[in-house]
This record gives structure tokens, C-alpha cells and sequence, in this order.
């Protein structure tokens, strides 16, 4: 083991071995990224689908050090002509949090006239630029009677990453941990 905060990547190994996913796999993908960084926030978050009359299993870990951003993402496969049994495949990414630029968080809470209460869901994007998202439509003027070409007016956003977590599907502390992360994230973000 190699982060430098002992207790966070014990914390850390533990909620990966909770999945219940390919725990050494995965564990070994993300302390690779990490490498020997400190671990600022972490999260962790286990989504099945559902493929044809299969099963298969995604993880993501999000992890915060000083100085990055790290995504990790572990698939299961069934095997293919070039692998014939089952493997995982896992990809990580690591982000320089210089380089973020946003942190979108979308709560969703259910009866507001309550008062702030717990989110029932949340979605979490985060944007540093790889991978932009383009929202064009028609322009048009003021003119009901215009028939004129004036092209097309748009927007342009960052969405690198998204995830979206629910107190149904995931459980209320699912929702309060990435909250948490996001929390984290965008107080870095800040400062970087």
C-alpha cells in the first residue's frame, strides 16, 4: 500500500471490498493512480446492469488528492474471441485540479416546504475540458412573419463526468457520501 494517509486508504480499501467487486482488482487500479498521493475524499459507487439475460457489474471510484482528481472505472466482461473467459477491464484518469472546471451538482429533495431535508437523489458532472457537449437550435427574430435564415444559436458545456445517485436504487448514505465528495471537490477546485 502506498497513500501516504494510512487511515483514508484503509477507509478507502474497505468500502471497495464492501462492493464486493473484484476487491484486488480494483483496490490495485485505483492505489496505481494514486500514486502514493494523499487521500484527501473518496467515493465509491457500484452499478449493475442489466444486458440482454446477464448481469454484469460497473464500479467507479472517485478519488481526491491534493493536486488531482483521480476516476477509476472497472467493467466486467463475459470474454470475447480475443480473451475467451471472463475479465474486468479498468480505466483510470487522473485530473489535474487546476484543470476543472466545474462541479455541477443537481439535488433533488423531495416535500421542499419541509425545509432543506435529506436529498432523495443527486447528480454529480464535473468538466476539465476533454469532452464538451454542443446544444444547437434554430435562431430566430422577433419577427412573426420573418422568413429569414439567421443560422443557429447554442451552448457549449463541459461534461467529462456525470454520475447520479438515488436513495432508492443506492441507499440515503450513497447519496450523503457523494455529496460529501462533491462537497470536497468544489472547495479544492477553488483554491487550485
Amino acid at each position: 500500500m502506498s497513500f501516504t494517509d494510512v487511515d483514508q486508504s484503509r477507509e478507502l480499501r474497505a468500502e471497495i471490498e464492501r462492493t464486493g467487486y473484484y476487491p484486488e482488482v480494483v483496490f490495485d487500479g485505483v492505489r496505481t493512480a494514486v500514486a502514493g498521493e494523499q487521500v484527501s475524499a473518496y467515493f465509491v459507487h457500484h452499478e449493475p446492469t442489466f444486458e440482454h439475460d446477464e448481469v454484469r457489474r460497473h464500479l467507479s471510484v472517485l478519488v481526491l488528492t491534493p493536486s488531482r482528481l483521480i476516476l477509476a472505472h472497472t467493467d466486467e466482461h463475459a470474454g470475447d474471441d480475443l480473451l475467451p473467459e471472463p475479465y474486468t477491464s479498468t480505466s483510470t484518469e487522473a485530473v489535474a485540479l487546476s484543470a476543472v472546471k466545474s462541479v455541477v451538482v443537481t439535488r433533488m429533495v423531495t416535500n421542499p416546504a419541509k425545509g432543506a431535508g435529506r436529498a432523495a437523489e443527486a447528480v454529480l458532472t464535473i468538466g476539465w475540458g476533454a469532452v464538451g457537449r454542443l446544444d444547437l437550435e434554430p435562431a430566430g427574430c422577433a419577427d412573426p412573419n420573418c422568413e429569414a435564415d439567421h443560422g443557429y444559436t447554442g451552448s457549449l458545456s463541459s461534461d467529462d463526468f456525470s454520475l447520479r445517485v438515488s436513495a432508492a436504487a443506492d441507499g440515503v448514505s450513497a447519496v450523503t457520501q457523494m455529496l460529501a465528495f462533491a462537497e470536497s471537490l468544489s472547495a479544492r477546485t477553488g483554491r487550485a
